[in-house]
C-alpha cells in the first residue's frame, strides 16, 4: 500500500516522520480537543516523491558535496543551486492532485463543478490559509530549529497554495538551514519536509505563551506576550508586546508594551499598519482572558509533560496555532525563605562572644542544634514572647535587651553590666538596648520557674564538674562510633534519644556550669583592679590562667602543636584532645581537623618560623610577676585579696573554657549523626538544610520534609553572598538593604538612625597590654595564615580557637568583634601579645600593607602610613 500524501489534521498517522515536528504537535493538540484551527498535512511522502521523481535528490547530493561546512560562500552557492529545483520543478501529478484534493475539502463543502481539475474549488470560494513548513528535524526536544523554515500567511487559491508549498520545500535548503543541520549532525538524507496547511485565523490579537518562566525557569509561572493583529509584528520584533505573568491562577505581574504597529489580513496577503494612538498602550487582554489562556496553556503542558512555547490568536475565542517544547529553559530559581528575627521587636542584638564560634551563616540544622545548646546554657531562653537567641540573615545573634531585663529584674544590674562588657565589649557610641515592654515583676514571673530549675541543674553539674569534663571525651567517642556503625535509619533515630541528643543537652549544661565556677567573682575582678592599677597592669595581672593544673582550653591546640613538634606527644594524642576544635566549630557542615589528615602537617609548618610558644608564655609570666610586684609595693594590704580574686578568676576562666571545649565536642558527635543520616537516607548534604524535628521525621520515613531543601539551600547561599553584618543591631534590620548601602557601618546598625557617625579613629577594648608597630595583614580565614609574616599585625573580623596557631607569628592582634573575655583577648594576654578587640571597623579602615601602631593599653590603633597602591 502506497504512503498517504496528505493527512487530516487529527489523523492517528500524523506523527513526526510523516508530518514533521510542527504538524505532529498540531495533530496532538487537535486529537486532545484543544482549540486548533482546522487544516491538513501535506506529508513528508509528498516531498520524497517530488525529490525522487524529479531527480532532485542526486542534484542536492552533488551541490552539498561541493560545499564546505563553516564556509559561508560555499553554503550560499549550494543553496542557490538547490532551491530552484523546488520553486521551478514540475510537481508529480499525484502530489499536485493530493494538494488540490485536500485544499478543496478545506475550502468548500462541495467541489466546484466548473473547476478545470477534479476537486479544485473556485477562487471565490477558496479558503484563506496559513502554509507552514514542518521539518522532521524541527521543534525537536534537543534541536532548536524553529524559524528556519518559511511560513506564508493568508494564502488563497489552489495555485497560490501549490506555490507556497514549493517555497516551503525550498526553504529547507537555505544556506542557514544547511549549515545548522551540518553543525548539529543531522544528515541531509534524513531530512524531509512536511507542510501544514491551516485555516487562517483573522486574529484581532495574537501572541506567545510560555508555560514556564523563560527568564527565571520558574515552573509555577505562565508568561503571556500579546500584541494587536496577527502576531507577526511580535515575532519579527517590531513591537514591544504586553507581558503578563500568571501564578496559582492569578495574574501577578503585567507590563503594557508600546505596540506601534500590527499585522492585518488583506485580500491578497498581509500588511503592516500603524496602531491607533489610543490602542498603542492599551492592554490587549483582560485579566480574565489571561487566566483563560493560562488554563489552556496548562492543559497543553499536561498533554506534553513538559514546559511549552505556544503561539495563540484570538478569533471568536482563543486558537492555538503552534506548540513546541521550550528549549534552553534555565533551571528554576528556588524560592527563598526569610531568616530574620530582628523584625519581631525592638531589641538590641549582638553577635559578639558566641558569634566567635559561629562566625559564618549557619545551615538550618546547625541553627536547630545551637538554639538547644544556648537554651541549656542560659538561665532563660525566653521571657514571654521574647527570645534570647535570634537568627538574623542566617547569623547567630544574642538579645541584649533581654539580658539587661533579667539583670534589672533580679537586682544584679551592675554585676550583669560588668559581665556583659567583659563578654560582649562596650556598646558603640549612641547604641542603647531598648527595654522590654514588661515590668520587672512580669519578667520575674515569666522566668522564675525556669531560672530556679536552671540554677538547680547547674549546681548539680558543678558538684562534679571536673569528673564530668574528664568523662565527656570518652562518651563522645563512644557515641560517634555507635552512630557510624548504624545500619539503617530506624537504628540511627534511636541513637538520637540515647546518645547524640543527650550529649547536646549535657554539652550546654557543661558550658553553663563551667562559666559559673566562681563566675560572679571573676566578673568583678577587673572593676576592682582598676581601683588600684592602670590598664596595662590590670591586663597583666589577669593572665597566667594556664597555670595551676588544668590548662586553658583556648591555648590547648597551640600548646598541643608545640608538644607535637617537640615529640612530647604523638598525632593520635593531639587529635584525641583537640581534633574537634576548628574555626567554625559549631557549624556541623564544616569538617573537623581530626577528619583532615593534612591539617596537623599544615599547622606544624606554620610554627617553624615563629617565636616558640614556651618563650612567649615565659615572657608573659615575667610581665605578670612584675605587675604583681608593683601592686604589692603600692598596695600591700590588698595583696591577699588580690591573690584570692586571681585564684577565683583562674578557676572561672579554665572552667568556662573547658565547658565550651566539651560543648563543641558534642557538636562533633552531632556532625557524625547528621552525616550518617544523609548517607542512610540517600540525601547527602541536603540533610544540612533540615531542622532537627524534620531530620528526625525523615529518619522515621517522612520524605515530605525534603520539600523545603531547595528553598533553604537558596536562602543559605543568598545570605552567604552578603557581607558580614554589624556586630550590634538595633531594631528591624534588612540585610539586603544594608549591604546595598555604600555608607553602611560595619560595627553597628540602628534602625532609628540614632547612632553616632563613625570617625576615622580605630578604637576598641584594651584586650592585651603592650604596644607594637608593624605592617598590617587583613585576613578573613586562618587558612590564609601563611600571608602573615613574623612581626606583622594581624587584622581580622573575629578570631576563635582555629586562629590560635597563627598568633605567635603576630606582633599584635586587632579584631572588629570581641571583648576582654573574647578568644583573641584571652589568648593574646596569655602569650603577651598586644591586642585591641571589638573595634567594629578595623577591617574596613585598615588595609593590608598599612603600617600601624597597636596600643593594647589604651585600646587604640593608629595608622602611621598607608600602603602604596
Amino acid at each position: 500500500m502506497s504512503e498517504k500524501l496528505w493527512l487530516a489534521f487529527d489523523a492517528p498517522e500524523a506523527v513526526l516522520a510523516t508530518v514533521g515536528g510542527k504538524g505532529e504537535s498540531l495533530a496532538k493538540l487537535a486529537r486532545a480537543g484543544l482549540p486548533v484551527p482546522g487544516g491538513f498535512h501535506l506529508a513528508t511522502a509528498a516531498y520524497r516523491r517530488f525529490v525522487a521523481e524529479t531527480g532532485a535528490a542526486e542534484q542536492i547530493a552533488e551541490a552539498l558535496a561541493e560545499s564546505t561546512p563553516g564556509d559561508p560562500a560555499s553554503l550560499r552557492r549550494a543553496a542557490k543551486r538547490i532551491q530552484p529545483l523546488f520553486t521551478d520543478g514540475e510537481l508529480p501529478g499525484e502530489v499536485r492532485a493530493a494538494i488540490i484534493e485536500a485544499y478543496g475539502r478545506l475550502g468548500a463543502p462541495e467541489p466546484d463543478a466548473g473547476a478545470a481539475e477534479p476537486g479544485r474549488v473556485s477562487e471565490g470560494r477558496a479558503a484563506r490559509v496559513a502554509v507552514r513548513s514542518s521539518a522532521t528535524a524541527e521543534d525537536l526536544p534537543d534541536a532548536s530549529f524553529a524559524g528556519q523554515m518559511e511560513s506564508y500567511l493568508n494564502v488563497s487559491g489552489t495555485e497560490a497554495v501549490v506555490d507556497a508549498v514549493r517555497r516551503c520545500w525550498a526553504s529547507l535548503w537555505t544556506d542557514r538551514a544547511i549549515e545548522y543541520r551540518s553543525r548539529i549532525g543531522i544528515p541531509a538524507s534524513d531530512v524531509a519536509l512536511a507542510v501544514v496547511v491551516q485555516r487562517m485565523v483573522d486574529a484581532e490579537a495574537a501572541g506567545v505563551m510560555f508555560t514556564a518562566n523563560p527568564l527565571t525557569g520558574a515552573r509555577d509561572q505562565i508568561v503571556v506576550n500579546a500584541a494587536w493583529g496577527l502576531g507577526e509584528s511580535l515575532v519579527s520584533g517590531d513591537v514591544t508586546p504586553d507581558s503578563y505573568t500568571v501564578a496559582n491562577g492569578a495574574v501577578v505581574d503585567r507590563t503594557i508594551g508600546d505596540k506601534a504597529v500590527e499585522t492585518l489580513r488583506t485580500d491578497t496577503g498581509v500588511r503592516t499598519e500603524k496602531v491607533a494612538p489610543e490602542r498603542r498602550q492599551a492592554a490587549v487582554l483582560s485579566d480574565a482572558q489571561v487566566r483563560e489562556l493560562a488554563d489552556i496553556g496548562a492543559k497543553v503542558e499536561r498533554l506534553y509533560g513538559r514546559p511549552m512555547d505556544i503561539e495563540w490568536a484570538i478569533d471568536d475565542g482563543f486558537r492555538l496555532v503552534q506548540a513546541r517544547p521550550i528549549t534552553n529553559l534555565p533551571e528554576p530559581q528556588a524560592e527563598r525563605e526569610t531568616w530574620n528575627d530582628s523584625v519581631n521587636g525592638d531589641y538590641l542584638w549582638t553577635s559578639a562572644n558566641l558569634g566567635e564560634a559561629i562566625p559564618s551563616v549557619m545551615t538550618p540544622i546547625t541553627w536547630s542544634f545551637t538554639e538547644i545548646f544556648v537554651s541549656e546554657a542560659m538561665a532563660a531562653a525566653t521571657i514571654g514572647e521574647h527570645r534570647l537567641s535570634g537568627n538574623i540573615g542566617g547569623r547567630f545573634y544574642l538579645n541584649l535587651s533581654m539580658v539587661e531585663a533579667l539583670g534589672h529584674a533580679f537586682g544584679i544590674t551592675k554585676l550583669m553590666n560588668d559581665a556583659m562588657e567583659q563578654a560582649f565589649g562596650r556598646k558603640p557610641e549612641g547604641i542603647t538596648a531598648p527595654a522590654l515592654p514588661m515590668s520587672r515583676w512580669a519578667v520575674i514571673r515569666a522566668t522564675l520557674k525556669a531560672t530556679a530549675g536552671f540554677v538547680k541543674a547547674v549546681n548539680t553539674v558543678k558538684k562534679d564538674f571536673t569528673e564530668r569534663i574528664a568523662a565527656f571525651p570518652g562518651r563522645c567517642d563512644t557515641a560517634r562510633a555507635r552512630i557510624n556503625a548504624a545500619t539503617d535509619a530506624v537504628e540511627l533515630r534511636a541513637l538520637w534519644d540515647s546518645d547524640a541528643g543527650k550529649l547536646l543537652y549535657e554539652g550546654g549544661k557543661l558550658l553553663a556550669s563551667g562559666a559559673r565556677l566562681k563566675g560572679a567573682q571573676a566578673a568583678r575582678i577587673r572593676p576592682w583592679l582598676r581601683k588600684y592599677a592602670d590598664e596595662a597592669d590590670t591586663n597583666a595581672l589577669v593572665t597566667g590562667l594556664n597555670a595551676d593544673g588544668d590548662g586553658l582550653a583556648s591555648l590547648g591546640p597551640l600548646l598541643g602543636l608545640s608538644q607535637l613538634a617537640a615529640g612530647e606527644i604523638d598525632g593520635e594524642t593531639f587529635v584525641a584532645r583537640w581534633g574537634h576544635r576548628c574555626p567554625d566549630e559549631f557549624e556541623v557542615s564544616v569538617p573537623r581537623p581530626a577528619e583532615d589528615p593534612q591539617w596537623i602537617e599544615r599547622r606544624l609548618a606554620g610554627l617553624t618560623d615563629t617565636t616558640s610558644v614556651a618563650q612567649l608564655l615565659t615572657r608573659q609570666d615575667s610581665t605578670r610577676e612584675a605587675a604583681l610586684e608593683r601592686f604589692a609595693q603600692r598596695h600591700p594590704r590588698q595583696v591577699k585579696e588580690l591573690r584570692r580574686r586571681l585564684t577565683d578568676a583562674g578557676i572561672a576562666a579554665r572552667g568556662r573554657e573547658a565547658g565550651r571545649s566539651e560543648g563543641v565536642r558534642s557538636f562533633w558527635v552531632l556532625r557524625a549523626f547528621v552525616l550518617r543520616a544523609g548517607e542512610l537516607t540517600g540525601i547527602g548534604d541536603d540533610v544540612f538544610f533540615l531542622h532537627l524535628p524534620e531530620l528526625l521525621r525523615l529518619l522515621e520515613g517522612d520524605t515530605a520534609v525534603l520539600d523545603v531543601v531547595a528553598r533553604r539551600r537558596a536562602t543559605y547561599e543568598h545570605y552567604r553572598s552578603l557581607p558580614v553584618y554589624p556586630t550590634y543591631i538595633r531594631g528591624r534590620f534588612e540585610p539586603e538593604t544594608w549591604a546595598a548601602d555604600p555608607n553602611r557601618r560595619t560595627d553597628a546598625f540602628d534602625a532609628d538612625g540614632a547612632a553616632a557617625p563613625v570617625g576615622d579613629a580605630v578604637v576598641g577594648a584594651a584586650g592585651s597590654a603592650g604596644v607594637a608597630e608593624g605592617i598590617a595583614v587583613v585576613l578573613d580565614d586562618p587558612e590564609d595564615g601563611d600571608r602573615l609574616g613574623v612581626g606583622d599585625i594581624l587584622i581580622t573580623k573575629v578570631t576563635n580557637i582555629g586562629w590560635t596557631p597563627i598568633f605567635p607569628r603576630a606582633a599584635a592582634v586587632v579584631t572588629d568583634v570581641g571583648a576582654v573575655l573574647s578568644h583573641a583577648a584571652i589568648v593574646a594576654r596569655e602569650l603577651g601579645i598586644p591586642a585591641v578587640v571589638g573595634c567594629g571597623t578595623a577591617t574596613t579602615k585598615i588595609h593590608s600593607g598599612d603600617r600601624v601602631r597597636v596600643n593594647g593599653d589604651t585600646g587604640t590603633v593608629e595608622i602611621l602610613q598607608r600602603a602604596e597602591i
